[in-house]
């Protein structure tokens, strides 16, 4: 086929999508019909497939066919939080607050003037951080059931930076890591920019198929796994502790070296022990407090194997040198004084709040959740289109995420996400009551 014929159908179905006279949601002819309409070789009708889905015009769904997807939909949407536009309400992203946070923060300001060194804080700090805040983050964590010293705690810009580090330093480009099918999509984008492959494992009902993750390590050379035990972003499972200690034992079998998020582990009450403190030798612990206590407040820790230290601390270096002292010097007072220990009881009572009120406004509808969590996951009929009806939430006002950020497969579920952590509790009811609207209209 003339390339220029090839190109030709190409941009006429293109410009018919955006015209909008192919409209979102409309199933195309499959492969073979195209290739039969237009005198074509079947390959021939897959790459003009294939192009107009590198468009991000059309979806092509196993089992199901090609679809027109929505194109209102802003690119990005799920990961740029500046997609959320003035006016709308917010269950794309989770940034938790309560009232009285900023007098914790005036205060907390009043006594750092008032006392210590604070020309020190002008200058730069070790790379892992002081090793007092270290201390502080040591004894933070034992409370959470992991026991470190000081000198495994690395002081980093928040958990995404602790993920950064982590994986720029113990990994190299090209290297496998496995992790859930539906998992957290600042994973997603940092193991691409850093070049590394993730295979996806099976997701079920209570957590990663970890007999698809043993067979998977036994026809790849998988180099990591990243793993949300406690709790998972989006789909909110708190893994059991036998399954801990199966991901522990497949680990060992096929030396993975594991990664635990823990960014969100604050709002699960009484849960199995920390993978980290199961298998010490191989696990990389990340966290922060941009949850618990503000997303503004950009402190996170890493707690590693000694011996893994130092690769760490060059990577800190290299990348932001060292955290704030300021802000550093702050976490660790609230650490000390019990303060980020009471932000985290208030906010797992709101986030046990916004779950109720969630379940009470969409009763009905099949909710995937945890009842301490600040999101949930909301699979649609077979009828629906995630990206139609997030498109639609848009013109009423309402940010929600596709599914599609979220997936390291091949395969994309139609669900939506909700993150219930930002808007005002009487917003937040009227946006429940628009998406449950809105799904009802779309399905």
């Amino acid at each position: 086929m003339p390339r220029s014929r090839y190109k030709s159908l190409v941009d006429a179905l293109a410009a018919d999508i955006r015209s909008g006279r192919l409209l979102p949601g409309t199933r195309l002819p499959t492969h073979r019909q195209l290739a039969a309409t237009e005198g074509l070789a079947l390959v021939t009708a897959s790459r003009v497939y294939a192009e107009l889905e590198a468009m991000g015009l059309v979806s092509g769904e196993t089992g199901r066919g090609t679809f027109v997807r929505e194109t209102s939909l802003p690119p990005g949407l799920g990961i740029d939080q500046k997609n959320v536009a003035v006016g709308m309400t917010d269950l794309n992203f989770n940034y938790p607050s309560l009232p009285g946070q900023a007098e914790l923060l005036r205060n907390a300001l009043r006594q750092l003037a008032s006392g210590g060194d604070l020309e020190s804080l002008l200058r730069y700090q070790p790379h892992a951080g002081r090793l007092h805040e270290r201390a502080s983050v040591a004894r933070h964590l034992l409370a959470r059931g992991l026991t470190v010293d000081a000198e495994q705690v690395l002081m980093v810009s928040g958990a995404q930076h602790g993920l950064a580090v982590t994986m720029m330093a113990l990994l190299q480009p090209g290297d496998v890591i496995a992790a859930d099918a539906l998992t957290y999509s600042g994973f997603i984008v940092l193991a691409e920019a850093l070049h590394l492959e993730i295979v996806p494992i099976p997701v079920t009902e209570q957590g990663p198929d970890l007999e698809a993750l043993d067979s998977l390590c036994r026809s790849r050379r998988v180099r990591a796994v990243y793993s949300m035990p406690t709790l998972h972003n989006p789909l909110g499972w708190v893994m059991s502790a036998d399954q801990r200690e199966s991901l522990v034992t497949i680990a060992r079998k096929h030396d993975l070296l594991i990664i635990e998020d823990a960014a969100y582990a604050f709002l699960a009450e009484n849960p199995p022990a920390p993978i980290a403190q199961l298998a010490p030798e191989r696990t990389v612990y990340v966290s922060g407090l941009s949850k618990s206590v503000a997303t503004g407040l950009r402190v996170g820790f890493v707690a590693v194997p000694a011996e893994k230290v130092p690769a760490l601390e060059r990577t800190i270096r290299a990348t932001t040198w060292n955290t704030p002292g300021v802000l550093t010097a702050i976490a660790s007072t609230w650490l000390d004084d019990g303060t980020v220990m009471q932000l985290e009881a208030e906010k797992r009572r709101d986030a046990q709040a916004r779950q109720t009120m969630a379940a009470e406004v969409l009763a009905g509808l099949p909710c995937i959740r945890h009842p301490s969590s600040y999101f949930l996951w909301l699979p649609l009929s077979e009828d629906a289109r995630a990206d139609q009806i997030a498109a639609a939430l848009l013109r009423e006002k309402v940010a929600v995420s596709t599914a599609e950020p979220f997936a390291t497969s091949a395969h994309v579920p139609h669900a939506i996400r909700l993150a219930l952590g930002s808007a005002e509790m009487g917003a937040l009811r009227e946006a429940l009551e628009k998406v449950k609207w809105v799904i009802g209209a779309y399905s």
